[in-house]
């Protein structure tokens, strides 16, 4: 079954962009105006990080991340059977700031969830010299998470799933590498994290990154991902740090968020807003003593 799946899928990547845009076009029109998936959420999460905004801005940024969320998945499509050649004029990056590091000392890439995140992952496993550990989630649909992973180790990078983390992470180390982490998602337990301001709202974080480089002595290179026009994209990175061990307990962690808030300032409609980013109530009496100041 997984064969004739991948083989539709592969099928349809071969289209040309346009036509996998006019798809994605009319994709957009349903889930925005028939299914208002997630809607609500998104809704409320813009009001939360955009107060100041008018009800219509806020609604002008809804539609676009709509359209940046559905071109992400046509853009995976297309990305099974994108040439290097392709991928290498769709996709600018500086990834000299890894290569400098490469070898002398290992790296952790902390970014947010931005769009396209698949581009992203392509893009540091193409471009970095030594391995690249892609932590992932893995699906509940066993299919559907074997093509993810065919497609995540397109260009070599290793994919590692979370369960499994732990366990291989000593086995996978022994050589140069640069770890990939999506640093922003919500901790499944709000008394085991890290909580700061985001966009002026608590929210809980988790702090293995942080306790991650710190252990291991990993440079910190924050990563941004962007669209500069549709099917074409920048990745920027910055250093954050070459000496985890000698910063604060919890800068890391500060850090990244303030990083992630600017660059979502910078292009509002780029950020996963279906994302339940304020599940959690923050309480002063059970999460007080977990603030980062």
């Amino acid at each position: 079954m997984y064969y004739i799946v991948y083989a539709i899928f592969y099928s349809l990547s071969l289209l040309p962009w346009r036509v996998m845009y006019f798809i994605g076009d009319g994709i957009y029109l349903l889930v925005y105006y028939v299914f208002g998936y997630r809607k609500e959420v998104v809704m409320k999460n813009l009001n939360i990080a955009f107060p100041n905004k008018t009800e219509l801005e806020r609604l002008k940024i809804a539609k676009e991340f709509y359209h940046n969320f559905i071109d992400t998945f046509i853009e995976t499509i297309k990305l099974l059977s994108i040439s290097p050649e392709e991928f290498d004029k769709r996709c600018i990056t500086n990834s000299n700031v890894l290569n400098n590091l490469s070898g002398a000392q290992n790296v952790q890439i902390h970014t947010g969830h931005f769009f396209n995140w698949e581009v992203g992952n392509l893009a540091i496993s193409k471009n970095y010299r030594h391995k690249f550990l892609a932590v992932y989630m893995p699906l509940s649909n066993k299919m559907f998470n074997r093509l993810i992973i065919k497609l995540r180790t397109k260009f070599g990078s290793i994919a590692v799933p979370v369960p499994e983390f732990k366990t291989s992470f000593h086995t996978l180390t022994k050589e140069a590498y640069a770890l990939g982490l999506v640093a922003d998602q919500n901790p499944s337990n709000p008394k085991n994290a890290s909580w700061l301001p985001f966009f002026g709202k608590m929210a809980p974080f988790y702090n293995g990154p942080e306790k991650g480089a710190v252990r291991m002595n990993t440079a910190v290179v924050m990563m941004n991902f962007y669209k500069v026009k549709r099917g074409y994209y920048k990745i920027d990175y910055t250093l954050l740090t070459t000496t985890p061990k000698e910063l604060p307990k919890g800068e890391i962690t500060k850090r990244l968020i303030e990083y992630i808030e600017v660059c979502v300032h910078e292009r509002p409609a780029n950020y996963l807003w279906s994302h339940r980013r304020w599940k959690f109530e923050f309480d002063e009496e059970k999460y007080g003593h977990l603030v980062i100041k």
